[in-house]
């Protein structure tokens, strides 16, 4: 298999959990995680664990990456949809037609960015209310791939959003290598 890139941004005030499940399964699907602060700064999560990004996102901006995963929460969502580095990364990876996912309320990063026009998406109920999106068709499913884009619901759903996104890339032999040791309820 391919080595797979994944870049996630980690912005003060993200879902802890979101970030941790997202950056723990890829890994163990074997893709190469960087994970990226706004700043140099340690980042203080929604609930107040802290988290140490390997990077910087304008350390990264030249870097090619498979796929972009923006952990949501609050205010980390909004500080992703308010950072130009992210936008800018955004739009660049979404014109290379590669992948990018949101969870939780980090779709609106994507509204922002108008990813999400036209497309069929899900998100934390509420969440794209305010956003600049024309044509969204909103769905409520746990996991919503529209082409090129993922969303998902919360930080409940943020396991299924993570196997989700290793089938996407590698395949449903590589999602269930990762999903069989986690031990999972059958549906």
């Amino acid at each position: 298999m391919a080595n797979i890139n994944v870049l996630v941004p980690l912005a003060q005030g993200c879902e802890e959990l979101e970030a941790i499940t997202i950056t723990d399964l890829l890994t163990r699907a074997g893709f190469n995680v960087v994970t990226a602060g706004l700043d140099d700064k340690p980042v203080v999560a929604s609930r107040g664990i802290t988290l140490i990004p390997y990077t910087t996102m304008d350390k990264v901006m030249d870097q090619a990456f498979d796929i972009m995963v923006l952990p949501g929460g609050l205010p980390g969502a909004d500080h992703l949809r308010d950072h130009p580095l992210v936008q800018e990364k955004l739009k660049k990876m979404a014109a290379e037609q590669k992948f990018i996912a949101a969870i939780c309320a980090a779709p609106k990063a994507l509204a922002q960015a108008g990813l999400l026009d036209n497309k069929k998406a899900t998100c934390y109920p509420g969440s794209l209310t305010q956003a600049p999106v024309e044509n969204l068709q909103y769905s409520e499913d746990t996991v919503v791939i529209d082409g090129n884009i993922v969303t998902s619901r919360g930080p409940g759903t943020a396991m299924d959003f993570s196997l989700a996104l290793i089938e996407l890339l590698a395949g449903k032999a590589k999602r269930d290598e990762v999903e069989g040791p986690l031990l999972r309820p059958a549906a």
